[in-house]
C-alpha cells in the first residue's frame, strides 16, 4: 500500500466519523423531550402521593393522627426521585 493510499483510506475514516457524529447528534426537540420526560417521572409519583393522601386525610373515621398528604408526597418524592435515577442510568 502506498502513502497515497493511506492517506486516502485515513481521509475517508474521518469523514465516516464525522457523517457518523452529525447524524447522532441530538436535536433540541429530542433534548425537550427527554427533559419533559424526566419532569413527568419525577413530578407524576408526588401529585398521584398528594391526590391519594387528600383522599385519604378526608375520609373519616381512619383513627390516625398523622398525615397521609404529607406521608405519601414523601413517597412520591422518593419514588420519583428513582424513577429519574433508573431512567438516566438506562439511557
Amino acid at each position: 500500500m502506498t502513502d497515497k493510499q493511506a492517506l486516502k483510506e485515513q481521509v475517508e475514516h474521518q469523514a465516516d466519523r464525522i457523517d457518523q457524529a452529525e447524524r447522532s447528534r441530538s436535536t433540541v426537540l429530542s433534548q425537550t423531550i427527554y427533559l419533559g420526560t424526566l419532569g413527568l417521572l419525577l413530578v407524576l409519583p408526588i401529585v398521584v402521593g398528594a391526590y391519594l393522601g387528600q383522599w385519604l386525610d378526608k375520609r373519616e373515621g381512619l383513627g390516625f393522627s398523622t398525615s397521609w398528604t404529607i406521608s405519601l408526597i414523601l413517597l412520591g418524592v422518593f419514588i420519583g426521585a428513582m424513577n429519574v435515577y433508573l431512567f438516566i442510568k438506562r439511557n
